[in-house]
């Protein structure tokens, strides 16, 4: 058994490939982990705002010192703490718009970097807390990119995880989707890429 975080970022709805990538790897670890638990975080239906200053702020004061404007400013980023905490498997959607990953992912990426909670500076260098944990990234592109963009977009997403403890960190991606005479193909090989790998 597992305890699995299904992190959804498309705007896409029941469309979204993205989705599918991802309900195509739970599939998989539902199959191998029979009674398993799935919490599915949509952020595209529920964002979590952008990362201000009281919401900063109130990230530094203790727990047992926060007063209720600052308890209600770290609200999402407790229960997005509370959430990674306790799986064992995120599973993470990485639809991509403009040349990079939706806004809202960056948000949900900002409420759970928190110092003390899941990296920690005591001893002197950085350190991350979450461990025993394992992700997994499927990216869906609408056009075909050999130029660094998608890697540079992986690296990234893999360094900060890293940072924060999660080394484990496996990526599945389609590209040519917008592309009629690629689609079908495309999706069909990175969901049998996925069926053969979790």
């Amino acid at each position: 058994m597992a305890n699995i975080l299904n992190i959804q970022t498309s705007i896409s709805g029941e469309n979204s490939i993205s989705n599918k990538l991802s309900q195509a790897v739970i599939n998989q670890l539902l199959e191998k982990n029979p009674g398993s638990k799935v919490v599915t975080r949509d952020l595209a239906a529920n964002p979590i705002p952008h990362l201000e200053i009281h919401h900063f702020s109130a990230s530094r004061v203790p727990d047992e010192e926060k007063n209720e404007q600052e308890k209600e400013a770290g609200k999402y980023s407790e229960e997005s703490l509370k959430q990674i905490q306790e799986a064992d498997i995120i599973v993470i959607g990485v639809p991509f718009y403009n040349f990079t990953f939706p806004s809202t992912l960056k948000s949900w990426i900002d409420s759970i970097a928190v110092g003390g909670k899941t990296f920690s500076y005591a001893d002197g260098t950085p350190k991350g807390l979450l461990q025993n944990k394992k992700i997994y990234l499927n990216f869906a592109i609408g056009g075909v990119y050999e130029n660094g963009l998608i890697e540079n977009m992986e690296h990234y997403l893999k360094t900060l995880f890293a940072f924060i403890g999660i080394t484990d960190v496996e990526v599945f991606q389609s590209q040519g989707l917008m592309v009629p005479q690629l689609k079908d193909e495309n999706l069909a090989k990175t969901v049998a890429q996925i069926e053969e790998l979790v």
